[in-house]
């Protein structure tokens, strides 16, 4: 079989599946699906010294090659996971055409498959548990229209001429609107802007050297900041996937001398870019009486994301609410949260999204039984004293009374609430996730987990 012979047989099947799968996918996505199919064949070729040449498979050997092809289908996930939306009837039906697709490719691989009834659909099985748990959150966003551009009012600030502030300050006001206002009077203190007064001010903060040195540091680490606004579109179009009425905030940068990381306003969220500058700034280490280490150590730049949509989902689309009493309450509306953060920047690293370093969140999986067991043995899933069991709720170094030589990570009832809202998605499938965001029933969630980590 020729190359273009075979590149024109891939390309037909290609299209047979477009019609027998999912009649809303578009081009891109049976281009996605034909270079599926040829790096499968590569894997197969690639393979062959493995799986013998010329033979027929034996219950072994088909063993590992379905092993070795679950290996392949983890790492071209991008296709079964990002860009086109299974279900798992439909998956099924993507393998047996796979199958006959191999069958038909037969000559081209040198080999005589011989499937047994039990071995494909132990196959069936494995593949759908490799994938049924991620599919709920892989969402087809080609039909999303949205860019998402983060406004320099950073750079806009810092092109102010002292000399021509009364000029050039209400053009930037009625620019930034709301912003502007906020920044001024609440971020960096120069005065409320209904008096023209705290251009005085505004004049003092713009000439001094501590001004112009966070100018510069903020310039050189952020001369643009596509890598971010690539991540947050992709965010935000998760956000529509699931609510398409929602309404999305501006996002505008800024620096206002170490006062707010991500304030959030009336039509707008603020990233304080002089909050992310990296661990090792050469700023941290002067607002440290302030901004304790533990705290500053995540003032990096791949906290952007992560933090702008926290601030989002917390405050815009689900506040908390004042209903939350017990620890198990708090957990579980944490943990929502988190799920939340996990649909919408799957991308994302666990360790980013709740705010751990890789340590404390490899500790936290390691010891979750022992956690878990903690909390039962003391009473506090339903313990009020919000004074007593705000220590698992906060931010801290690490959390008292739990684990050796201070290496416990912190906020361990979200992290726990986290995992319990997961093991609830995984074991009630048919649940979508409005219908978990929108259920105040706590207990209920904990009970219909079976949560029991061992």
């Amino acid at each position: 079989m020729s190359d273009a012979v075979f590149k024109n047989l891939i390309k037909k099947l290609c299209f047979y599946y477009f019609r027998q799968i999912n009649n809303s996918m578009n081009l891109k996505s049976v281009r996605q699906i034909y270079l599926f199919f040829v790096n499968m064949i590569c894997f197969l070729r690639a393979t062959k010294n493995l799986l013998g040449k010329l033979i027929t498979f034996s219950q072994f050997c088909l063993r590992r090659c379905f092993v070795n092809m679950i290996c392949f289908l983890r790492a071209t996930k991008n296709l079964l996971s990002k860009l086109i939306t299974f279900s798992q009837f439909c998956l099924r039906r993507c393998f047996v055409n796979m199958i006959c697709f191999l069958r038909a490719t037969k000559n081209l691989l040198s080999t005589r498959i011989s499937f047994s009834g039990l071995h494909l659909c132990s196959f069936f099985l494995i593949t759908l548990g490799l994938t049924a748990c991620n599919n709920r959150k892989d969402v087809d966003l080609s039909n999303i229209d949205l860019t998402v551009t983060i406004e320099r009012f950073d750079r806009d600030l810092g092109s102010l001429k002292v000399k021509t502030i009364q000029q050039q300050a209400p053009l930037l006001q009625k620019k930034y609107g709301n912003f502007y206002s906020d920044f001024m009077d609440g971020m960096l203190g120069a005065g409320h802007t209904a008096d023209t007064s705290y251009y005085a001010n505004l004049r003092t903060i713009l000439s001094s050297r501590d001004f112009n040195a966070l100018k510069d540091e903020v310039d050189h680490k952020y001369p643009d900041m596509s890598k971010q606004e690539s991540e947050l579109t992709d965010a935000f179009k998760h956000v529509k996937y699931y609510y398409p009425g929602q309404k999305l905030p501006r996002l505008i940068s800024f620096f206002s001398g170490f006062a707010v990381q991500t304030p959030i306003g009336n039509d707008y969220i603020g990233i304080g870019l002089d909050m992310f500058l990296g661990a090792d700034s050469k700023f941290y280490p002067a607002i440290r009486q302030s901004v304790p280490l533990y705290i500053s150590k995540k003032f990096t730049p791949e906290n952007i994301t992560p933090r702008v949509m926290e601030t989002f989902i917390r405050e815009e689309i689900f506040p908390e609410p004042e209903s939350l009493n017990t620890l198990l309450d708090r957990m579980i509306y944490n943990g929502k949260i988190l799920y939340f953060m996990d649909a919408t920047m799957p991308a994302v690293s666990d360790s980013l999204k709740i705010g751990y370093t890789a340590a404390q969140l490899d500790w936290c999986k390691t010891f979750e039984p022992q956690i878990w067991a903690y909390f039962l043995e003391n009473n506090l899933l339903y313990d009020t004293d919000y004074m007593k069991i705000q220590k698992y709720l906060t931010e801290a170094p690490f959390t008292p009374g739990i684990g050796e030589k201070n290496e416990s990570a912190p906020k361990l009832a979200l992290y726990i609430g986290w995992q319990i809202v997961k093991k609830y998605m995984d074991v009630n499938s048919n649940i979508k996730l409005q219908d978990l965001m929108k259920d105040p029933d706590y207990q209920m969630i904990l009970s219909k987990s079976k949560y029991k980590p061992k």
